[in-house]
């Protein structure tokens, strides 16, 4: 790979790291969920650096050239994260499912009149 396009993926990256940071920093990203997006910075750095470790990759998988391998990865990286995001937000769904309907049974209960105690007095 030439120096010059090294040098501009490389910079590419170094920002998206430091976005990546910069967005668990003021708590727009969540900690649980930053370890994905910084492994891919990293992942993404080590191919520019080592673009040898790509090529041998690409050999490994028989694909005829390096960036058939990289949009396979991405391919399968971004399914992987959709079925991720599917999972997590079939639970989100059931919990505010299951929060509305206990709240529309206690607003039913306090809606209801109270009921008069029957019998002697009070204890």
């Amino acid at each position: 790979m030439p120096i010059r396009q090294k040098v501009f993926f490389l910079t590419i990256a170094l920002l998206l790291l430091v976005a990546i940071i910069e967005l668990i920093r003021r708590r727009r990203l969540r900690v649980e969920y930053s370890w994905l997006w910084i492994a891919s910075g990293v992942t993404i750095i080590v191919l520019i650096l080592r673009y040898e470790l790509l090529i041998e990759i690409t050999a490994a998988v028989g694909a005829a050239v390096p960036t058939s391998t990289i949009f396979f990865f991405c391919i399968l990286y971004l399914a992987l994260l959709s079925l991720n995001y599917s999972v997590r937000l079939t639970e989100l769904t059931r919990q505010v499912k299951e929060l509305a309907q206990e709240v529309a049974l206690l607003r039913a209960e306090e809606a209801r009149p109270p009921r008069p105690h029957r019998g002697g007095s009070p204890s």
